[in-house]
């Protein structure tokens, strides 16, 4: 008898308090700041070091890039870009290792999909995922440039 009581009490406790659910589909989740979702890739900046593909923990992205058709210029091009998101785990170190920050990571973070073939994106779908990138939080940088303790 204690039980029961003491878990009604539990309940009309709850049946109190302020609900939190959310009507996701119809009004989108606003994600913090600092929130890691799928990647924006700009080709443009890329100069083919191959230093993302090296660093990623799952190697779930492939770089290829060719010289430059321009004898002038030096370097490379890239060529193709892939990213498997079937085991991309968005760990971030791919845009922190970037010295072009041509990869930067974006507050998307919606990739559901009924087949594993959707989850493979390629050059031309990264460079179009540019909405919601994320901007660095300002207010931590004080006027020094150096970071703030928190």
């Amino acid at each position: 008898m204690k039980g029961i009581i003491k878990g009604l009490g539990v309940t009309l406790k709850s049946m109190t308090q302020k609900k939190i659910t959310y009507a996701y589909p119809e009004v989108p989740i606003k994600m913090p700041d600092r929130f890691r979702g799928i990647q924006h890739f700009d080709p443009e900046k890329c100069i083919v070091c191959n230093q993302c593909a090296r660093i990623c923990p799952t190697e779930c992205i492939t770089l290829t890039g060719k010289a430059n058709p321009d004898p002038e210029k030096k370097g490379k091009v890239i060529d193709t870009y892939d990213i498997n998101f079937e085991i991309c785990i968005l760990c971030d170190l791919c845009t922190e290792v970037c010295p072009t920050e041509a990869i930067v990571m974006t507050n998307n973070f919606e990739l559901s999909s009924y087949s594993r073939d959707d989850l493979f994106k390629n050059l031309e779908w990264l460079n179009e995922n540019n909405q919601n990138i994320r901007q660095e939080n300002n207010s931590a940088m004080p006027k020094g440039g150096a970071k703030k303790d928190v």
